[in-house]
């Protein structure tokens, strides 16, 4: 089995990523130190105790995910569950990689870049206005389609149900979306241009904004939409290095 040293396996992450350019809610990159040699990666959405006790299963020497710990303004105790994670990482020597923002934005790895592929799109771009580059995306369909046929396609692509509201009488031509947490961005997505505006959550206020400013508005999942950037990553790896990079789909209906 292929072997990497944990020093260039995290180079090789950060200058695909480039995590030190971005300001974020956590830290990114190494997060709780294990194993100098890694033979077997596990990867998923979050580092959740059932994506750790799979690692355990599996022997992985590191667990590669989206949403790791240490999130700005959490409690710093070491305490109940995340004693629990801890713990488990710390006795069987797994390391815990974990990029949050890094792998929404990558044009190329990151959740939207992947979820505008889900969308068939061939061509989107960052909304400039938006900081960092590409946590907001858009693209223009080549013929405008119903907003009904864009939630049906996610419904059957994502492999669950979608939240849609619709306020739109005519068919969508301009699309703006952010995975994961971000229906804050709706504003900005109007802002843009947008006929119709795709995000992980919803929250209460994000219909008024759908109905006021005259923008349809989609609700597909904030795991649902962030699953494709982590396996992404995972697959690169993989391929850049020959380890085995497994992804662990731990299902959230969230």
């Amino acid at each position: 089995m292929s072997c990497i040293g944990r020093t260039e396996l995290l180079a090789l992450i950060e200058q695909q990523l480039q995590s030190h350019l971005i300001r974020d809610y956590c830290p990114n990159g190494l997060q709780v130190e294990g194993k100098t040699e890694i033979r077997r990666i596990v990867a998923g959405v979050t580092a959740s105790q059932a994506l750790l006790d799979r690692a355990v299963e599996l022997g992985a020497d590191a667990v590669l995910v989206h949403h790791g710990y240490f999130w700005k303004n959490e409690t710093p105790q070491i305490t109940g569950m995340k004693k629990r994670r801890l713990q488990t990482l710390l006795r069987h020597d797994i390391n815990l990689l974990a990029y949050h923002l890094p792998l929404d934005v990558h044009p190329v790895l990151g959740n939207n870049a992947q979820l505008a592929q889900k969308l068939g799109l061939t061509q989107w771009s960052a909304v400039a206005a938006v900081s960092p580059a590409g946590v907001l995306m858009q693209g223009t369909l080549t013929d405008a389609v119903p907003a009904a046929a864009i939630a049906h396609r996610l419904e059957q692509q994502l492999g669950r149900g979608v939240l849609h509201n619709a306020v739109l009488d005519r068919p969508v031509r301009t699309l703006a979306w952010c995975t994961g947490g971000g229906q804050s961005y709706i504003d900005a997505a109007y802002e843009a241009g947008a006929d119709l505006f795709i995000s992980g959550e919803v929250s209460e206020q994000t219909i008024h904004s759908s109905r006021e400013l005259g923008i349809d508005f989609i609700a597909a999942g904030h795991h649902a939409t962030e699953r494709y950037g982590v396996a992404a990553l995972a697959d690169y790896i993989a391929a850049q290095t020959g380890i085995s990079c497994q992804f662990i789909d731990i299902d959230n209906p969230a």
